[in-house]
């Protein structure tokens, strides 16, 4: 057998080896899917005939496999509302609310959830800009944006073919007007896309689950009592030094407490 024979073999038994890993990691992820799903619907099952501690913990098997969707955070936010956890209740719903902010269900489940929270905080209103911008980049989730991205590329690569193979001139100039304005929309859309990413994947936000928490003016237990913030409050971490959190509530008060006071959205 020549040196390139040889060669070649090894190639091929090396892409041999390449495609059992590959089967096998298509085989596990699979086994995992189906796993997830027959955890999911023995957890609706469960909630369904009022076992929701039982429930709670079918969906979150689901959870610690690594899979998140926002109808898994959102059902166990209800099963932990039906169970009378309110500050787990709160933290399953912000989850599902950082995936799919638009949602009607969610957004009023967590209203009628913060409803019954022992803190009542009016937010400072923001700057009419600031809502108007927030509101744009949460049309879409992560997922929209993105579709939104590929789809305006799609037409403006669209576009700029038309107006290099038209030999209409009219039709070329309308064409790359309309480029222009595609163009502009993609880099917007795109901004939206980047900021919802980043949103999405900060962790500065979180809600209490210490029935009640004494917010100090530094991070010391010594330091000068503030405040007191209750279970189920959502903060904004804005810092952090050894085991204490900086932190900011919606009304502009800040101040610090202990992280493990807290759980991260």
């Amino acid at each position: 057998m020549s040196h390139g024979d040889k060669y070649i073999m090894k190639v091929f038994r090396s892409m041999k080896g390449l495609t059992g890993v590959l089967v096998l990691m298509f085989l596990c992820l699979t086994l995992s899917a189906q796993d997830n799903a027959a955890l999911i619907g023995k957890g609706n099952k469960d909630y369904a005939a009022g076992l929701y501690n039982n429930s709670i913990e079918d969906y979150l098997k689901v959870v610690r496999n690594g899979y998140e969707s926002p109808e898994l955070y959102y059902n166990l936010g209800n099963a932990y509302f039906k169970a009378n956890d309110l500050p787990s209740a709160i933290l399953y719903y912000e989850k599902a609310k950082k995936l799919k902010p638009n949602d009607p269900d969610i957004n009023f489940n967590l209203h009628i959830a913060n409803s019954l929270i022992v803190d009542k905080i009016d937010p400072v209103p923001q700057l009419f800009y600031i809502r108007w911008w927030k509101s744009l980049y949460h049309l879409f989730d992560v997922n929209g944006w993105a579709w939104f991205n590929v789809a305006s590329f799609i037409v403006l690569l669209a576009l700029i073919i038309t107006v290099i193979i038209s030999r209409k001139a009219l039709l070329r100039h309308v064409t790359a007007w309309l480029a222009v304005i595609v163009l502009v929309i993609f880099f917007f859309s795109l901004g939206f896309s980047l900021q919802t990413y980043h949103s999405f994947k900060k962790a500065n936000e979180a809600i209490v689950f210490n029935p009640s928490v004494t917010v100090k003016s530094s991070p010391s237990e010594n330091s000068i009592d503030l405040f007191v913030v209750h279970e189920g409050t959502k903060v904004k971490i804005t810092d952090t030094v050894g085991d204490w959190y900086e932190i900011h509530i919606a009304n502009g008060s800040v101040g610090w407490m202990k992280a493990a006071s807290v759980k991260k959205i």
